[in-house]
């Protein structure tokens, strides 16, 4: 049995505290080895690397999910009343609208802003007397 078979039959926190050490030991071995467990599915949730599973026998997959409806990340699919996923659903994407609307709104004001700010620097350009005589150069002493 290899190093790499006895670390995984330890499981996910044997691979964090190992790139963590190898980490402060020395860093290129630490990247290199965060960059071997991304890519070979150890470190996320991946189809390559099918048998990162969770002590109950669920995949990493449907903890993440479950992850996600226990912190209110992302929208739960059904409250299982329809009326209700409806009315949600509608309000939801109102708001969407007019949050879209309100940053246009925000956008042409900084637009019209930045403009009357152009044009007064301009206008007070353009009234500005002439000078004859150059500013002096800066001397390199």
């Amino acid at each position: 049995m290899g190093l790499i078979e006895k670390i995984d039959d330890l499981g996910k926190p044997a691979w964090i505290a190992l790139m963590v050490l190898s980490f402060i030991l020395f860093w290129p071995v630490g990247l290199a080895l965060l960059i071997y467990l991304k890519g070979s599915g150890r470190m996320f949730c991946s189809k390559r690397y099918g048998h990162w599973n969770m002590p109950d026998g669920r995949s990493c997959r449907e903890e993440f999910r479950g992850w996600k409806r226990r912190s209110g990340w992302g929208r739960s699919s059904s409250s299982g009343n329809v009326a209700f996923d409806e009315y949600r659903e509608e309000t939801i994407n109102r708001l969407d609208q007019e949050q879209r609307e309100f940053r246009d709104f925000l956008d042409k004001l900084r637009a019209a802003k930045d403009r009357a700010e152009f044009d007064q620097f301009m206008a007070e350009r353009r009234n500005r007397p002439a000078t004859s005589e150059p500013p002096p150069a800066p001397s390199a002493a």
